[in-house]
Parts: structure tokens; C-alpha cells; sequence
């Protein structure tokens, strides 16, 4: 990690890891949303179960990995509350939680400010 950072800009908040949790529950209880590490793997990209089982860790996430989670929020808002016409949690709402939900996206947007001013310096 690049000296300019604080180590503990990447330390999920406890928010953060609620919501990785919630939607890994999710997932197993409904069998979808996120992408499984053999799934990401096919496709070439990263794992939304992976991340949410970093994140419910508490595990330190790296700059590029913030850098990820602010793209992914970015892309799929418009999901984030999806529903299944039974009222359960739509694969995109799951998949908003894998990454950390509502509070994630706060979290990654604001340690990615951070970084971003720090690189001015």
C-alpha cells in the first residue's frame, strides 16, 4: 500500500460488513445474486461472494479493490433495490449487498476521495 494512504482508510466499517453478510445470507436463502468464484472466474472477473467474505471478515481491502467497488456501485444503483414479485430480494439487491450495500458505497467513495487527494499532494 502506497505510504500516502492511512492503513486504516481500507478497514471495512461495521456497516459495511453487515450488509456483506446480509447478502451472503441472501444468497444462500434464495440462490441468487453475485457471482460465485468458479462463475467470476469463467467470465474473467472478480467474485462478489469472494468480496462480501472479505468484507464480513473485517479484512483490510486494498486501493485497487476501492477503486473496484466505487465502479461497481456506479454501475448497478439502478438494482439496488430490486424485488421479485413475491417481495424477496431481487439478484441485483443481493449482489448491492455483497459489495457492502448503501454503507459501502459511502465507505468507497469517500476513501477513494481520500486517495484521490492524497495522490495530489
Amino acid at each position: 500500500m502506497a505510504p500516502k494512504y492511512d492503513k486504516n482508510w481500507f478497514v471495512p466499517p461495521q456497516g459495511v460488513r453487515k450488509a456483506a453478510e446480509r447478502g451472503l445470507n441472501n444468497r444462500k436463502k434464495y440462490g441468487r445474486g453475485g457471482l460465485s468464484n468458479k462463475e467470476a472466474a469463467e467470465q474473467g472477473i472478480g467474485s462478489g461472494v469472494q468480496r462480501a467474505v472479505n468484507l464480513k471478515n473485517g479484512n483490510n481491502v486494498s486501493p485497487q479493490t476501492i477503486k473496484r467497488m466505487v465502479s461497481f456501485f456506479a454501475r448497478h444503483e439502478k438494482n439496488k433495490n430490486s424485488r421479485k414479485p413475491d417481495g424477496t430480494p431481487g439478484a441485483g439487491k443481493i449482489a448491492w449487498d455483497l459489495w457492502g450495500g448503501d454503507a459501502g458505497k459511502r465507505w468507497a467513495n469517500s476513501v477513494n476521495n481520500k486517495m484521490k487527494r492524497a495522490d495530489k499532494k
